[in-house]
């Protein structure tokens, strides 16, 4: 595990092209660099700055640092199974502004198609796809005794909530988003909470994330409201990495990467003050993205290792809150559908769906023309529909 430094100013930097650092970068990575934004506020990037950063946020200026997480030695095989025709695969790819599409069924790689000059050896942010990530840490750390209940409260593991809105919130009520600390999470608000806690200057000696957070009012009692938080999710990374005494993407290596079986090195993107950023920016190949479904299919079981509780996923991946949509519901960091199908989601068209019943895993990433507000989403939930009828009909 190793940070690397990331901060170059992709405008400055164009104009060093006889450095050294400058001369090692490959065709493909000196014109991105070209196109990338100068600016860490992903939330105002151009499409095509996001096109271009989406794929180098670990590797190029982007304001920010990574740890690194290092493959299997084993990769989890994926053999080829019987390809899939997809009527209008084409237009939908294009329509989603699709950069990677992997379909496992049955533990058969079975498509697998990719756009945006993207390919699969590369790594694509996750955003908040990581979320799914940190909270099935949570199963692990509970698994280890890091952790010892989902009712303890929130601040016996972070002590700095003592006293703010966070100090009678419980861990379950963390997982499920339901503290009831008010949060703006609007992305096309640049005063909203989402857009701002990441660059507030923490209080000295602590957190950033918690610095910003245990300043927040309540607005309903703990537990009794649903409410998308992703600045919750950060501390959920906070709480894991203080109780297991380690970076959460060390943790990560060892409890999912290595044993799950990933086959490619992947990076985590870290916060102002060294933790890594808990709910967002996991950056990885497509393919591992789909091996995280794999997992959650054996039920947290990796190679004979019961990495999670037996019965995690039995509550993570299933309805604990109630959204406001029909047919869905949100789990402990998982979108659930009433089917009992599950997906990891993240702005821009990151996204791992997950069905049991037909042993059914769609990794796919994207850079949608809007952050969640476009006809994006609805598309690629028909398209969930379309594969599961496919598979239904023996296609």
């Amino acid at each position: 595990m190793r940070k690397r430094t990331m901060g170059l100013i992709a405008a400055g930097a164009l104009g060093l092209a006889g450095a050294g650092w400058y001369a090692s970068l490959d065709a493909e990575t000196r014109g991105l660099l070209a196109a990338l934004p100068t600016n860490r506020d992903v939330l105002m990037w151009s499409v095509p700055q996001r096109d271009a950063a989406f794929r180098a946020m670990d590797r190029l200026p982007v304001l920010a640092e990574a740890r690194e997480i290092a493959p299997s030695d084993k990769p989890l095989p994926l053999p080829a199974g019987r390809p899939l025709t997809i009527p209008g695969i084409e237009a939908y790819m294009a329509s989603q502004r699709a950069a990677g599409l992997v379909i496992v069924q049955d533990g058969k790689l079975r498509f697998e198609r990719y756009g945006l000059g993207f390919g699969p050896k590369g790594r694509w942010t996750s955003f908040s796809v990581a979320k799914s990530f940190t909270s099935t840490l949570v199963g692990a750390a509970i698994k280890d005794g890091f952790i010892k209940s989902l009712d303890d409260k929130v601040s016996q593991y972070i002590p700095d909530l003592k006293g703010s809105a966070y100090d009678d919130v419980s861990v379950a009520q963390l997982l499920t988003m339901s503290s009831g600390v008010r949060w703006n999470e609007d992305y096309e608000d640049p005063k909203s909470d989402v857009a701002s806690f990441n660059n507030a200057e923490p209080e000295k000696g602590m957190d950033a994330t918690v610095s910003y957070m245990r300043k927040l009012p309540r607005a309903h009692p703990p537990g009794a409201e649903w409410h998308y938080n992703t600045g919750e999710t950060n501390l959920i990374g906070v709480l894991v990495s203080s109780a297991v005494k380690k970076p959460l993407s060390q943790y990560l290596e060892e409890k999912i990467w290595k044993p799950v079986g990933m086959e490619a090195k992947a990076t985590w993107l870290l916060g102002k003050t060294g933790h890594e950023i808990a709910g967002c920016c996991i950056q990885a190949a497509t393919r591992d993205f789909a091996r995280m479904g794999l997992f959650v299919l054996a039920n947290g079981n990796a190679g004979g290792q019961q990495i999670v509780p037996p019965d995690w996923f039995a509550a993570a991946a299933h309805k604990q809150k109630d959204i406001g949509t029909p047919g869905r519901g949100y789990g402990y960091q998982w979108w659930t559908y009433d089917d009992g199908s599950v997906a990891a989601q993240g702005i821009f068209g990151q996204g791992i769906f997950i069905d049991p019943k037909r042993r059914l895993v769609i990794a796919s990433n994207a850079d949608w023309t809007r952050a969640d507000e476009g006809p994006e989403g609805e598309a690629r939930e028909v398209f969930y529909r379309k594969v599961q009828a496919l598979i239904d009909a023996g296609g």
